[in-house]
């Protein structure tokens, strides 16, 4: 059996001033190697989940553990384990892709010569290498995503958490995305993405679980809960189970 990448238990968590808790009792196990797929609407705790994985946040009750490695603020033993692609674009856009990647490959630890091959390998799959020397601020939106995921990839995490990874990218930069995580993850790295594109989803994950209102309402392989819910899709089955009501918030 696979080793558990990320062990959840109990968790509790609320934001400074609220009085209701964001996350509540919430257990979740992700198993080394999976790609997995954290799904719910605005407001359901999505955001807050990752925060409190990559210890951005703080939780209030339970425990989490990357690879045996507690997570907590105060410890930063763990911080090597993971990759974190944000939703925002997070690097400088002045800087051209050869800088940012030695930059965040610096602060990841890498030595000179790991970054400059690394650099070189994940611009040329990535279709950047033509524009290795160029400010990142002039990219396309679809250019600028990939340049996203090379930083958070750098240093070869065993775990990689992908928020919206894709969001505004045109269909050939979908594809190239998709592909190059396919292809991480067979090389060893486990994957938790979260995205509306419920669609891409379906084609990425083998495994998901739906969050609603801070708890986990189901976890399975998505054929395992189309079959349990009789629906023909993953959109269908989100909508089964957590409704059509608008929801507001971006938690």
């Amino acid at each position: 059996m696979n080793e558990a990448a990320v062990d959840i238990k109990n968790l509790g968590f609320c934001y400074p001033g609220q009085q209701h808790f964001t996350l509540r009792n919430l257990d979740l196990v992700v198993k080394e190697g999976e790609r997995f797929g954290l799904f719910g609407p605005n407001g359901a705790g999505k955001t807050t989940l990752i925060g409190c994985m990559t210890g951005l946040l703080e939780s209030k009750e339970g425990s989490i553990h990357l690879f045996g490695e507690k997570v907590s603020p105060r410890n930063k033993s763990f911080n090597h384990l993971f990759g974190y692609v944000p939703q925002d674009f997070a690097f400088y856009q002045e800087l051209t892709p050869e800088e940012n990647l030695a930059f965040f490959g610096a602060w990841s630890g890498l030595r000179k010569e790991e970054i400059r091959q690394r650099t070189k390998e994940l611009l040329q799959v990535l279709g950047l290498s033509d524009v290795a020397g160029k400010p990142v601020e002039k990219f396309s939106g679809g250019m600028k995503r990939r340049v996203n995921l090379a930083i958070g990839v750098i240093h070869r995490p065993r775990l990689l958490f992908l928020d919206e990874p894709t969001v505004g990218v045109d269909v050939q930069s979908r594809h190239a995305i998709i592909d190059f995580l396919i292809d991480l993850n067979k090389q060893g790295t486990t994957l938790i993405y979260t995205s509306h594109q419920l669609s891409e989803a379906q084609s990425l994950c083998n495994k998901i679980a739906l969050i609603d209102e801070g708890r986990i309402i189901a976890i399975d392989t998505l054929e395992q809960l189309l079959q349990i819910h009789e629906e023909i899709g993953l959109e269908g089955l989100f909508l089964k189970l957590t409704g059509k009501a608008y929801r507001d918030s971006n938690v």
